[in-house]
């Protein structure tokens, strides 16, 4: 019989508990996974738009060249370069790539900062 003297928590509060980058990365990648989900319907219904003829065409043209498509397109752009990277990473660390202490954290740091890098990138250049 194993005696424990540690009480466990009931209540695990994620805004208290100090994760370590590479867990804050890991949600991340949740979140940016189902963000790239929740935006699929609007894709859907540009892309819908744009081939119903001459005026759907003009009408999503005008739909995207606003500064609202452009508020809409950087957390959009963000997510799927936070994902992209991410998935780049998990597929290394599958093979035993980056799984030592030093560089998983490094890994883990270059997603975090190179996901909206390039999101801004990207936003200038379909600007």
């Amino acid at each position: 019989m194993m005696i424990t003297t540690q009480k466990r928590p009931f209540f695990l509060n994620l805004l208290v508990i100090r994760l370590p980058v590479a867990g804050v990365m890991s949600i991340g990648h949740r979140i940016s996974g189902v963000a790239m989900v929740a935006t699929l319907p609007y894709f859907a219904y540009l892309l819908s738009l744009s081939v119903a003829g001459p005026a759907g065409f003009a009408a999503a043209v005008e739909l995207v060249s606003g500064w609202a498509f452009k508020f809409f397109l950087f957390p959009f752009l963000w997510a799927l370069m936070h994902h992209f990277l991410a998935g780049i990473r998990y597929l290394l660390l599958d093979i035993d790539i980056g799984v030592d202490k030093p560089v998983y954290r490094q890994t883990a740091w270059a997603v975090l900062a190179g996901g909206p890098v390039l999101a801004l990138l990207l936003l200038g250049a379909l600007s």
